[in-house]
């Protein structure tokens, strides 16, 4: 099924009816809580149901708020894709952090410590790691 189709079909069946994107959205968040509740307790079935229930939310979300779903995907697909485009460079005296070839910022190492806590925060947040130093392990 075309995705343009389903969320018309979604929108002509709805329960509700609302233009109020704070009343859509305060669905959508109540169906993810109940989904995120259930599955707290262990009741997987149900939290998978919820979630469907959720996933309808969202598309009259979208309609409510006038978002074109199939750019809103090819959106979230090409900021999906940038994600992995950070790099940490480890120096022999700084840290400096790149995004999208970018240098974003950066910080001077004193030890061994402060490489390891870079190291933990390049992974934290996703970063390639590149050394540059004469320490490399």
């Amino acid at each position: 099924m075309e995705i343009k189709k389903a969320v018309e079909l979604i929108w002509n069946n709805r329960k509700y009816t609302t233009m109020d994107p704070k009343e859509a959205i305060s669905h959508l968040n109540e169906e993810v809580a109940e989904s995120l509740k259930a599955l707290m307790k262990g009741d997987e079935d149900r939290a998978k149901r919820e979630l469907e229930d959720a996933l309808s939310c969202i598309l009259i979300a979208f309609k409510v708020m006038d978002i074109d779903i199939e750019e809103a995907i090819y959106k979230q697909i090409k900021q999906m894709k940038r994600r992995h485009e950070q790099l940490m460079i480890i120096k022999q005296d700084k840290v400096e952090l790149y995004v999208d070839g970018v240098l974003k910022g950066g910080w001077s190492i004193w030890g061994n410590e402060d490489i390891k806590e870079a190291e933990k925060i390049a992974k934290e947040f996703g970063c390639e790691i590149q050394r540059e130093d004469s320490k490399s392990n």
